[in-house]
């Protein structure tokens, strides 16, 4: 029943809409091409040629002499550089030309080795503060996470080369550019870089609610390493407990938690608080 200057939409036409809407929430947003190397030769000599990927996606049944080859350079490659084994229909979801079952997604900075930023901080006669991120996924939590490293003097930014945000062209966006100019540290494992870090004496300090100490308390002039978690879990277990110090950030109102950017530029300001203070 409808009313005047009412019209009705047959119930058919609806079904449709809804359809083509959930449609496009799936498609696949496509890299450009100057962000890409496929094809198995030009892979293998981009490799050769030293250059830096983010990751690279291989078809999973590939078993060509050729792409054996490909296999073989890419284990002895570069650690810090994940490789993914996929099925066929993930490659063609970002090319429709003949990627050979090989897709290298070109990494738009440069990455440092976190031994050669912490001995060259040491060196320099710097007082290190790192930044070390746990699998923080939302490319816009990273690159502003950056952005606030870069205003605030930070020394590196060190990542994880799994399970966390992918450095392309949105993060460094995201930053505001900042991604381009602050040392970015990617490791293959997050537990052996917090070792390193604790090992070559700077103070591995975790952001998590699971602690009564309040981040003002930590003494922040020495060398230090603060930890942000992953936007929904935090730090993992395994890591927290390679931690020297918990902090927490008090909270009085009714939300029980700050987005990680925001709580990351609150501990790393109270870094540069202590240090000019001092």
């Amino acid at each position: 029943m409808t009313t005047a200057g009412q019209s009705q939409i047959p119930i058919n036409n609806v079904k449709i809409i809804k359809i083509m809407i959930q449609k496009k929430n799936y498609e696949t947003r496509r890299p450009k091409e100057k962000e890409m190397v496929f094809g198995l030769r030009a892979v293998i000599e981009a490799l050769d040629a030293g250059k830096m990927f983010d990751k690279i996606l291989v078809r999973r049944d590939m078993n060509s002499a050729i792409g054996r080859e490909l296999i073989d350079k890419l284990t002895a490659y570069n650690q810090t550089t994940a490789v993914q084994r996929v099925p066929v229909e993930k490659l063609n979801q970002f090319t429709d030309k003949n990627h050979q079952g090989v897709i290298a997604f070109v990494s738009p900075v440069e990455f440092y080795r976190l031994e050669d930023i912490v001995q060259s901080l040491f060196e320099s006669g710097k007082t290190p503060l790192l930044m070390v991120l746990d699998g923080v996924t939302d490319v816009r939590n990273f690159g502003a996470i950056a952005r606030t490293c870069s205003c605030a003097g930070v020394d590196a930014l060190v990542i994880g080369s799994r399970g966390g945000a992918a450095v392309n062209g949105d993060a460094i966006k995201a930053s505001a550019g900042a991604l381009l100019t602050l040392p970015v540290c990617k490791v293959e494992n997050i537990q052996n870089a917090l070792r390193y870090l604790r090992d070559s004496g700077l103070s591995v300090i975790a952001a998590t609610e699971h602690t009564e100490k309040n981040y003002t308390e930590a003494d922040m002039t020495i060398p230090v390493a603060i930890v942000m978690g992953n936007e929904e879990k935090g730090i993992y277990e395994e890591n927290l407990k390679l931690c020297n110090e918990k902090v927490r950030i008090p909270m009085s109102g009714t939300i029980e938690s700050l987005n990680v950017s925001v709580a990351a530029g609150v501990i790393i300001y109270e870094a540069v608080r202590q240090r000019l203070a001092q």
